[in-house]
This record gives C-alpha cells, structure tokens and sequence, in this order.
C-alpha cells in the first residue's frame, strides 16, 4: 500500500485513478508532489497489472500549477539531481501506457501543459486552463512551447501564451486540448469505464501504440525541454519575475512599468 499524500492511489480492473491530493491549495505542486507524482508514474509502468491510468484533482480544481509561494523560496531539497519537476517531466514524457486526464476543476501551469502529454482529455464545464508564463515573468514549461503550436497552430498557440487569458472547457475542446466535456459529477466516473475499455484490450500491444504514437514528438520534446530548461533559468529570479512573485504574495496586481527586462542568451 503507497504512503504517498499528495497523490491519492485506486487501482481497479486494470486501471490506476491517480487524485493530485492537495486541496486546501487548489493542488497546486510542491516538492513533495512532484515527487509522488513521479514515484507513482514510475510504478505504474512496472506493474502489469496496471494498464491505464487516469489523472484527476482533489476538489473543486485539476491544478493550479507549481506552488507559487515555494517558486519565491526554494529550498536546497529543489536544487538536488532528481528534483521534483525535471524528474517528472521525464517519467511523463517516456510514459508507455495510456494515460488519461479528468480535469475536474482549475488547470493552471502543469494543470494545462500536463494535458499535452496525455492521450485522452475529458473536461467539466466548470474547467477553466490558462497558461500563466509571460505574466509570472518566466517562460512556458513542459515542452508546451512546441506541443502548443504542434496542436493548437502557431497563431492559436501564440495567442494563448502571450495572453494568458483563460480558456473554458469549450474552447479547450475546439483547440483539441481536451476530446469532450462531461457533467463534473459524472467525469471521473464515466472516464474511468472509457478507461476500463481500453484495459481490457492486450497490454503489450497498448504499450507499443503509446510507443509508436510518442516516436515522431520523443526528439522534439526533447530539444523543447532542453530550450525552456535554459531560458527558465535566466527569467526566474529575474526583476520581472520577482515582482510577479511579489504582487501574488501581496495580492495585487503587478506593475512592469519600472522593472528592468533582462534578455540575454
């Protein structure tokens, strides 16, 4: 039996109910979430008995995204080889199995480009994702920077990330963001029979689709993750980011008038 907390674990008929379990702040990733999250991708990989996995959130939300509050004090714990986000975008993006996502509430950040990596979508229409980059003076994370416009379109993908304007469950579905919207009572449920379907069919053969399907994007993300990793590097702790940090701490909004930009390669 996990101990883990932060990610809640059902398995049943084949099928691995993942709940992002942090509630109390609109699960929005820690440290220790990252981790989980990880542990629980890794171990889901290895057991046969497992076959699909389905991602959802504790409450009213999917995700808000990394804990802000953690970005503007980091501890030592984040700066260790096998950190919490650079390890899971590893076990995500080598993930061999379907993997599907009930987004239930907010997706703020990972709560939206976490959905890029997943094969089905289903979305209540209370959601609403936004990609929050551009104001938090940063830049986009998890490869978003190509999956966006591979799937969006570039002027679609521009769009959403220059504006950080919030897209609700029909948009998400018209960008191919998400597949369909269900009721929120009925989400979880009723992709988990989807899921229960897709479990039944032969596992080897599952595990080499997913394989054939990541083949033509594996480099790409790659190289993507590689560029952002770099550019994150220069903007966070940036004057434009610390104030970002700052206004969200204060609750106001943030004023880039008077902060220098920094843009250097």
């Amino acid at each position: 039996m996990s101990k883990r907390t932060r990610v809640v674990e059902e398995a049943r008929d084949g099928v691995l109910l993942l709940t992002l379990n942090r509630p109390e702040r609109k699960n929005a990733f820690d440290e220790v979430m990252w981790r989980e999250a990880r542990d629980a991708l890794r171990d889901a990989q290895e057991d046969d008995g497992v076959r699909v996995v389905v991602v959802t959130g504790a409450g009213d939300a999917f995700s808000a995204g990394q804990d802000l509050g953690q970005m503007a004090q980091p501890t030592a714990s984040m700066a260790e080889d096998g950190a919490g986000f650079p390890s899971f975008m590893d076990r995500l993006v080598g993930f061999d199995k379907p993997l599907l996502a009930a987004v239930n509430g907010v997706g703020v950040g990972i709560g939206l480009t976490l959905l890029l990596h997943c094969d089905v979508v289903w979305i209540a229409p209370e959601a609403r994702l936004r990609a929050p980059f551009v104001p938090l003076g940063v830049v986009p994370e998890a490869a978003s920077s190509y999956l966006l416009p591979l799937q969006l379109g570039h002027q679609r993908a521009a769009e959403v990330l220059y504006t950080a304007e919030w897209i609700d469950a029909e948009r998400a579905v018209s960008l191919g963001i998400a597949a369909r919207v269900v009721p929120r009572a009925d989400l979880v449920a009723e992709l988990r029979a989807f899921a229960v379907k897709i479990a039944a069919q032969p596992l080897g053969s599952l595990r080499w689709t997913k394989r054939l399907l990541l083949a033509h994007r594996r480099d790409p993300i790659a190289a993507a993750r590689a560029r952002e990793d770099a550019a994150f590097a220069v903007r966070v702790g940036s004057p434009e980011n610390q104030e970002a940090l700052r206004a969200f701490l204060e609750k106001r909004p943030a004023d880039f008038r008077k902060v220098p930009p920094i843009d250097r390669a």
